[in-house]
């Protein structure tokens, strides 16, 4: 009986009558399109349940991905169109593709500045300085801000949430305020840069900014931030926190690997903006420059721990020898091994799932509905919102998926608003998933949710500072 109703089942879905015969098959009101709905929605549904469910978000999007393009295959085996669905899949894995290697070279580097203990040092020097509560909320706040344009969101604020709980060490209201104000600020310093965040990644691959225009981002991005800030300010005692201080040494190269994280980060854009190809082209060129690096420091190890144990004998430090008898080669594959796989993942799913969606023809329904019937502010605003319960990475994916006709000052705006929107709740960004497992029982939803309203207020702001101080944006269109 089950495997007459499976046939019946299998018949209803994907039914070659149903659909036109020749090229592109609209699939929205075909219950393969509904089927495909359901999947995605349940596989997004479970990413959302992550931190409850201690599932990794990569799992359900991956499975939804191969449902949804095995359904699509089958329909067009059955109207005799095979090519033209393997020809859609191709194209939307070559676009994962270059953005999977230049996020991976990114992660490879942090992780390499990570290990040769940079961030160590830059939260010890923070603890040695002793700020007061105060203090410590707007460094820390305006560090997120200035380095997730080229460190990422997530990144930093993994970083800044580590100095808080560090320095505050167990005060739970300064902790919880804090990591509130790092997630705002990473997102809103993420916002105006293509580095920042992998949704202006895409924006900027896909050619609708180009490198320096985001840049007039920066003072609506720094008020997204400012606006909840000084209200947050207002509820922070000024007074020191009794921290313990930890001399942290760089390991050799640590200076030099930032070097040429930056000299990568240029030949990116130099690639793109002069030469019109891919910035992954130079992004891979400077997973080179590393490699080289890595085999000039295991070359010249030896000769170093042998100069190094010289002068910690004359100085008779005993500590100092002890560590320098644990001291490991670096390794760049080690670096690429400890890269953010569950993200990058995740992030095909996302972006093969969306794809298979848009080809089925929902995203273009999508578009008429978003940008014909309604205005384009009012959609970007929307999304920007959605982004609060939505990660940012399928809402911009779909965006560039639909393609509308807007002009710079709109896809601008979709940048800010798909960039900070996720501040308003702390599922919205990796940065907000992240400290919630990081500052746990300190950092909650519910903590964040108290302080929504005041966010929504930077986020309003932000949006109407782009459209007044970049109002001339909005009638140049890209053609």
């Amino acid at each position: 009986m089950w495997k007459v109703l499976l046939l019946l089942l299998g018949a209803s879905l994907f039914s070659p009558a149903a659909f036109a015969a020749a090229g592109q098959l609209d699939l929205t009101s075909a219950n393969v399109g509904i089927a495909a709905i359901i999947i995605f929605t349940v596989a997004y549904i479970l990413v959302m349940g992550e931190e409850k469910l201690h599932m990794r978000k990569s799992k359900p999007v991956l499975l939804a991905a191969g449902l949804i393009w095995i359904m699509i295959g089958f329909v067009y085996m059955q109207n005799d169109l095979p090519g033209v669905a393997e020809e859609a899949f191709r194209h939307n894995l070559l676009e994962f593709a270059e953005l999977m290697l230049f996020l991976l070279v990114a992660m490879t580097y942090i992780n390499a500045m990570e290990e040769r203990r940079l961030f160590d040092s830059l939260r010890a020097w923070m603890i040695k300085k002793g700020f007061t509560y105060k203090q410590l909320f707007w460094l820390s706040g305006f560090l997120a801000f200035f380095i997730s344009p080229v460190a990422d969101n997530l990144t930093t604020a993994l970083l800044m949430c580590a100095v808080v709980m560090k320095v505050a060490d167990g005060d739970k209201k300064f902790i919880s305020v804090s990591c509130i104000s790092i997630v705002i600020a990473a997102n809103a310093g993420g916002a105006f840069s293509p580095f920042g965040d992998i949704t202006t990644l895409m924006v900027w691959q896909a050619g609708m900014v180009e490198f320096q225009e985001f840049f007039v981002l920066f003072i609506p991005s720094l008020l997204n931030y400012l606006v909840p800030a000084v209200i947050m300010s207002f509820f922070i005692e000024d007074r020191k926190p009794t921290a313990i201080y930890e001399e942290v040494e760089l390991k050799r190269g640590a200076l030099r690997i930032t070097a040429l994280f930056l000299l990568t980060i240029t030949t990116a854009v130099a690639c793109h903006m002069w030469l019109h190809l891919p910035p992954v082209l130079g992004m891979m060129m400077g997973l080179g420059y590393l490699q080289f690096f890595g085999y000039f420091l295991r070359m010249t190890l030896p000769g170093s721990l042998a100069r190094k144990r010289a002068m910690a004998e004359r100085a008779g430090d005993m500590a100092r020898l002890e560590r320098l008898g644990g001291v490991v080669p670096f390794d760049v594959f080690n670096r690429v091994q400890r890269a953010e796989w569950d993200t990058l993942l995740f992030f095909y799913g996302i972006v093969i799932a969306v794809g298979g969606l848009g080809f089925m023809g929902y995203l273009s329904l999508l578009s008429n509905t978003l940008y014909l019937d309604m205005s384009p502010t009012f959609a970007n605003v929307a999304l920007g919102l959605m982004s609060a319960l939505i990660d940012n990475i399928p809402v911009m994916f779909a965006v560039l998926s639909m393609h509308p006709d807007m002009s710079h000052g709109q896809w601008l705006l979709i940048t800010l608003t798909a960039g900070t929107g996720g501040s308003l709740l702390s599922i919205g960004s990796a940065a907000g998933v992240a400290l919630m497992g990081q500052a746990r029982g300190y950092y909650t939803f519910a903590s964040h949710l108290k302080w929504t309203p005041v966010i929504a207020l930077g986020y309003i702001v932000s949006i109407l500072a782009h459209m007044w101080l970049n109002e001339g944006l909005f009638t140049v269109f890209n053609h």
